[in-house]
């Protein structure tokens, strides 16, 4: 089967016509460099060939890190921006081949989906599972796929300071997990160049800083703030959070937001949304007034039971059509009631959708 693209390996012949027929001309960095130079047949052959090619050879090293940092950034040319894609899981009659989680990642818009803000947690929150189990499972397009979204999500958290305590959980994990491949498992697993994954750990570095050092700049508002609204409305606001952080980081702004984070029924509402009361029985928190301390039990089972998950836009998997969609987009249905075949899809069952 021929070679069909760009080989890395030679930049080719090429030729040109003159007066006395065609002559062979090199090229040399007509990819990486302006500066192309052409040299025929009859300069090679000449008795004057001292210093021809000096500097060329003494920048072969350069000129492959040049490569590889080329190669890293280009952006994937296999992804698609499909809005939804089919799901099978072996082949058959109509359809042969299966359907992997690189190919999702692929293909499924999500360059588009992170700038949704109801989206945005839903994306995020799958990269770090990703990152943490399933990053050697992808493909090298898709694992290039990955990093350019991913760049794009720090890039909106730095520009928009949208949500950076979930971003800095994810670039830590995944710093881990890269650290855990390159030292104690091995490269081999790793798809591409060591000097490509080096340079991605340097970016994943580089990324952690600048969200550490990020900034929030105070809004100047001539309007009604949120300390001007009445108790009640603040407790309300509280009351709608569904993670615990929010809550405790939103208690440090001042001494009465505090004491509204403080609240015991608040905690327990928080708790009951979160955990059943089988997982309530078997851990029973209580304080020196033999009542329940609602916070602590919270954290105590958020260490051994999985939390509710709760985000704006989900992915939707049509159970009839076996098609994976956004639901604000939708697909072509089939079935005669559509709605009762949509099942909601979260970042772990996304995963667990393509494990064989």
């Amino acid at each position: 089967m021929p070679f069909l693209g760009k080989d890395w390996r030679s930049p080719g012949w090429s030729w040109t016509k003159t007066e006395h027929g065609w002559k062979r001309i090199v090229l040399f960095g007509h990819e990486l460099e302006d500066n192309n130079r052409e040299i025929d047949l009859a300069e090679l052959c000449s008795d004057n060939k001292e210093n021809l090619f000096v500097g060329d050879v003494c920048e072969l090293a350069t000129t492959k890190r040049k490569k590889d940092l080329y190669n890293n950034n280009t952006k994937s040319q296999f992804v698609y921006r499909d809005k939804w894609i089919y799901v099978q899981k072996g082949s058959t009659k109509e359809r042969h081949g299966y359907c992997t989680l690189g190919e999702a990642l692929n293909r499924l818009d999500f360059s588009s989906a992170i700038q949704d803000l109801r989206r945005f947690n839903y994306v995020a929150k799958l990269f770090q599972l990703i990152a943490r189990s399933q990053l050697t499972s992808l493909s090298g397009a898709a694992q290039k796929n990955y990093f350019n979204i991913l760049e794009k999500i720090v890039r909106k958290v730095l520009e928009d300071h949208y949500n950076p305590r979930l971003v800095k959980e994810l670039l830590q994990d995944l710093s881990s997990t890269l650290h855990s491949l390159t030292l104690h498992v091995g490269r081999c697993v790793l798809v591409g160049n060591v000097n490509i994954w080096l340079c991605r750990l340097e970016t994943i570095l580089k990324w952690q800083q600048q969200l550490n050092n990020l900034q929030i700049p105070k809004q100047m508002c001539n309007g009604m703030s949120f300390n001007d609204l009445p108790l009640h409305m603040q407790n309300k606001i509280l009351y709608k959070l569904s993670d615990a952080y929010d809550i405790i980081n939103l208690g440090q702004a001042t001494p009465t937001l505090y004491l509204l984070s403080e609240n015991q029924t608040l905690w327990k509402r928080l708790y009951h949304f979160h955990f059943s009361d089988k997982q309530f029985c078997r851990n029973v928190v209580l304080t020196k007034s033999d009542n329940v301390d609602w916070k602590l039990m919270y954290f105590t089972l958020q260490k051994h039971y999985p939390m509710k998950e709760q985000y704006g836009d989900t992915l939707h998997f049509c159970k009839h059509c076996s098609i994976l969609f956004w639901k604000d987009c939708g697909h072509p249905c089939t079935a005669n009631d559509p709605d009762s075949c949509l099942m909601p899809i979260s970042p772990q069952h996304f995963i667990d959708l393509f494990k064989f």
